[in-house]
């Protein structure tokens, strides 16, 4: 029997904002469908989405192990930043799971120990019919990578860049995570965020974080004089 996401001791914690459903997909429609049918053990059995920071790469991969464990699927989530201090012996078995996710990947590259493991865990799992998704900061093409081979087996599957969200996208993307948090944030809100503090969405659903958390302290809405009284205490 393939070990579950809940045992495995690097698995997967499922985390209900990280769904489907709560990402905007902006041009990033067929990727985003492509990964989705994956997590369903449907099409294609390898993905590999890259971009920067703020493109929504760890919230699609953790989306789609939501999905796939919700299905009844063995799944786990490696984010690189997590292991990358062990031993790679962490892959050991991998290859049993229905869904494996590796977050990060590029920052395995140049080390040949990584390297080999990664290798062999693609022949594995490519071998056992299972799937596996990739998300990076660099494509494969421009990651500085020892192993030849490795290379061509990060491209064996469809290989996306993910594309930044419009304004419009962005507000959306923003409400929809205040949702989340059960706040209600008017569009003129969002857009005094996009508009007065750093436009990607990795630093601005930290500030809605912030904002939370203040917000649930001072029973306080989501108001430009509140953000402005919070955040400003906090970037000095």
């Amino acid at each position: 029997m393939p070990q579950s996401y809940q045992q495995l001791p690097l698995g997967f914690e499922p985390r209900e904002r990280f769904t489907f459903d709560a990402f905007v997909t902006g041009e990033n429609a067929i990727a985003v469908e492509l990964l989705r049918q994956c997590a369903l053990g449907d099409g294609e059995t390898q993905l590999l989405l890259w971009g920067e920071r703020s493109s929504g790469k760890s919230h699609l991969l953790q989306a789609a192990c939501n999905l796939a464990s919700q299905k009844g699927r063995s799944v786990c989530y490696l984010p690189v930043t997590a292991i990358v201090h062990a031993s790679p012996q962490v892959f050991e078995g991998l290859e049993q799971l229905d869904l494996v996710c590796i977050d990060d990947v590029h920052m395995l590259m140049q080390s040949p120990d990584w390297e080999e493991a990664l290798f062999d865990l693609i022949n594995r799992i490519r071998e056992t019919g299972k799937r596996i998704v990739f998300a990076s900061r660099q494509s494969p093409d421009t990651m500085s990578i020892a192993i030849a081979d490795l290379r061509s087996r990060l491209s064996w599957g469809p290989v996306f860049q993910l594309q930044d969200l419009n304004d419009r996208d962005k507000i959306r993307a923003l409400q929809m995570r205040a949702d989340q948090y059960g706040l209600e944030m008017a569009e003129k809100v969002a857009n005094y965020l996009l508009t007065h503090y750093p436009r990607d969405l990795f630093g601005l659903f930290e500030r809605l974080d912030h904002l939370d958390k203040a917000s649930m302290s001072m029973q306080r809405r989501l108001t430009i004089p509140f953000i402005k009284t919070v955040l400003e205490v906090e970037d000095n």
